[in-house]
């Protein structure tokens, strides 16, 4: 199955592969292509389809496309990586199901270790591989109360998408796929919960009267309003990507409380994505969480676009 210089196929064991240079971000086959790689009819796969479409199953605006045949003015539909596997997964063929097979025996391996690797993707570009773990380990350099492994599970993060990585490294983050929505939170509501949070680490012995109090009269509140603030009926920080990183920041760095920065810095964070019905489970677990939190307390302030594009880019790499 070939796009321009692209060649997708299954081998033996159902693994779905790739041949040469590839360097995008997703893989796109037409209805034909599907069928030949699991071997099924066109018409099956056009069925497949319309399913996984009504279904839900994957978004139809970024899954679909349509593109031009050389030399023709016939438009045709292409289909994401996303919806090829999808039809894999219900077809009834025997090249689908060697495809389930090792689809099975992947996610096994991911589940019982927590990660997979593709020796051939790797071997290839495994001079590209060892710099992008080393671009995301070269923040927690020097800082002694970050762990190894904690950073690993940030390199996880990354693992989809080469792309992240070379932003990362290039400090260039592209806006696209950000989350534009209007939120109506304020800053005595978020402190309530705050304080809640507080009574529950007092009860546990894990925090005393000092946690979350602040320094300076109205100084959270500062805050607050500098990540939400506007001008001429525009946001200083469009994107919920952007508010989510920047009150996680401001609050470790700017140390508004005299005890309990940090903890109250992340709690805002996962508050603030809650009340935006963002789904960050799956990328921000606890301990990305504290990671990420660390980085920012132990960063220098130079450093602060770098750290703020990082984590909107692990935000962005949500599903």
């Amino acid at each position: 199955m070939k796009k321009e210089n692209i060649i997708i196929y299954q081998a033996e064991n159902g693994e779905i592969r790739l041949r040469a240079d590839f360097k995008k971000e997703n893989i796109w086959a037409t209805q034909a292509q599907i069928g030949e790689l699991f071997d099924i009819e066109r018409s099956v796969v056009t069925k497949h389809i319309k399913n996984i479409l009504r279904d839900n199953e994957v978004d139809t605006k970024s899954n679909v496309q349509k593109m031009h045949i050389t030399n023709s003015d016939k438009l045709v539909y292409i289909y994401s990586l996303d919806i090829i596997l999808a039809v894999g997964y219900r077809a009834k063929s025997t090249k689908a199901i060697y495809f389930r097979k090792w689809v099975t025996k992947t996610l096994k391996e991911h589940i019982v270790k927590g990660y997979t690797i593709n020796k051939k993707q790797l071997k290839n570009n495994y001079e590209q591989f060892l710099k992008d773990v080393e671009n995301i380990k070269s923040i927690s350099l020097g800082k002694v109360n970050i762990k190894a492994d904690d950073v690993l599970e940030l390199v996880k993060i990354f693992a989809s998408t080469w792309f992240s990585l070379d932003a990362y490294d290039k400090e260039s983050f592209s806006k696209k796929g950000f989350t534009k929505k209007t939120i109506n939170v304020e800053a005595k509501e978020l402190y309530a919960d705050i304080f809640k949070l507080k009574d529950d680490l007092i009860e546990k012995g894990e925090a005393t009267n000092f946690f979350a109090q602040e320094r300076a009269k109205n100084s959270f509140e500062g805050i607050f309003g500098n990540v939400f603030q506007s001008a001429f009926g525009e946001d200083a920080y469009k994107s919920i990507e952007e508010k989510a990183a920047h009150l996680l920041y401001f609050i470790v760095k700017d140390h508004p409380f005299i005890d309990g920065n940090k903890r109250s810095a992340a709690f805002s964070f996962v508050w603030f994505l809650r009340k935006a019905k963002i789904d960050f489970m799956e990328v921000i677990t606890p301990q990305v969480l504290a990671t990420i939190t660390l980085l920012v307390a132990e960063s220098d302030s130079k450093e602060k676009d770098r750290i703020i594009g990082f984590i909107i880019l692990i935000l962005k790499n949500k599903k």
